[in-house]
């Protein structure tokens, strides 16, 4: 992704021209690459996309089955993780020196741990293979990106954060590092933040996928959460957004047909299974799905869980559930804390002054060792 006024300074440093101009270069380079090799992002600039089919020093039959493997991971399903992982495999049988294969080999290896509760030579296996990436290509975006995955569930969002900056200060305009940081930054339990390093992503590459959509939701904007979370294999937040929009026909439905015709994980589905019994009446059944849910690599989901316990009126359960998070590296937002409306019952409750209290000197021991030069101001307001 290249943006015009990049293009403009770079080809015209000195001297004012027409659009015209650069929409003519473009054209003729689209008569030699073809028509499709050059996109045009509209307001932004120009993409150029011609396909990659391999790598120096790379076999082509290997590059080909690491294409069908990252086709596979981004399906985010256990069935396709666990055939991607194969095909990472083999591609590093055929060649041990390919650090992107080690990277996505970790990234999946980092999800089937979290989701499938395997021994712990999978975790191990993770952190050795983002190792090894990094030994071959310390520079490799891939190995910084997914390795932020593994750092932020471990609750270690301050080391990830500091080597995002870090990186951001040798590449300063790398939309990767700060889709990463908007992960870590919610971690931190610093919203306003997040949502800055997503439109700082954008604007560097409007196609940047990012898990915003899970900030605007602690935020408390649960519609411009459901549209931030459009466009992809949806199964738990736009639901939610919906129940606590006061919307439950809505929200009913989408947890419906999406646990009749989707397989998830064990914990994925105790999350959707338990909003589903909340809001069909079944209080006791929500509590046991959640109680027998093991959340030891996913703190981000005992903050679903706490809103869930406290919708139900089990608010011991609740702040245990956001103290459990503090504790795994995940700080609950004092704005959410104070906000969200499924959180009113445990406002009422005598531990929530000193559950607010704790958090708010977590976030500001957080926001201490934050770069805001990095990042677009911005305000409450803006949300």
């Amino acid at each position: 992704m290249v943006s015009k006024q990049e293009l403009r300074q770079t080809l015209w440093p000195d001297v004012h021209v027409s659009e015209r101009n650069l929409t003519n270069l473009i054209a003729s380079l689209r008569k030699i690459l073809g028509h499709d090799a050059i996109r045009t992002v509209s307001k932004y600039g120009y993409r150029l996309e011609l396909p990659v089919s391999g790598e120096p020093g790379v076999g082509r039959g290997t590059y080909e089955k690491f294409i069908r493997a990252r086709e596979l991971t981004t399906q985010r399903s256990l069935e396709s993780m666990l055939l991607a992982r194969d095909l990472y495999w083999a591609c590093l049988a055929e060649n041990p020196s390919f650090a992107p294969a080690w990277a996505w080999l970790g990234r999946v290896c980092w999800f089937l741990d979290k989701f499938t509760h395997s021994s712990s030579v999978v975790r191990e296996l993770a952190e050795a293979a983002f190792q090894r990436a990094f030994v071959l290509d310390p520079d490799l975006t891939s190995a910084h990106q997914f390795y932020t995955l593994l750092q932020v569930d471990l609750g270690r969002a301050d080391e990830a954060m500091r080597r995002l900056f870090e990186r951001l200060e040798r590449h300063p305009t790398e939309p990767e590092s700060f889709a990463s940081l908007v992960q870590v930054l919610r971690f931190c339990g610093l919203l306003q933040e997040s949502v800055a390093a997503h439109r700082r992503a954008v604007e560097l590459d409007p196609a940047v996928t990012t898990s915003v959509a899970h900030t605007f939701f602690l935020a408390g904007q649960y519609k411009t959460a459901i549209e931030a979370y459009s466009g992809r294999a949806g199964y738990y937040l736009d639901a939610a957004a919906w129940a606590a929009l006061g919307d439950r026909k809505q929200a009913l439905a989408l947890l419906r047909e999406r646990l009749d015709e989707a397989s998830f994980s064990k914990l994925i589905t105790a999350l959707m299974a338990s909003l589903l019994a909340i809001l069909e009446g079944k209080a006791d059944q929500a509590k046991r799905i959640m109680d027998e849910a093991d959340t030891s690599r996913e703190p981000e989901i005992l903050i679903y869980f706490a809103r869930h316990y406290s919708h139900m009126g089990l608010l011991d359960s609740s702040i245990k559930a956001i103290r459990g998070a503090a504790r795994s590296g995940f700080i609950c937002a004092p704005h959410t804390l104070k906000s969200d409306p499924w959180l009113l019952p445990l406002r009422k409750h005598r531990g929530f002054g000193p559950l607010l209290r704790d958090a708010d000197t977590l976030v500001e021991k957080a926001r201490s060792s934050f770069a805001p030069e990095k990042l677009p101001a911005l305000k409450w307001s803006d949300y």
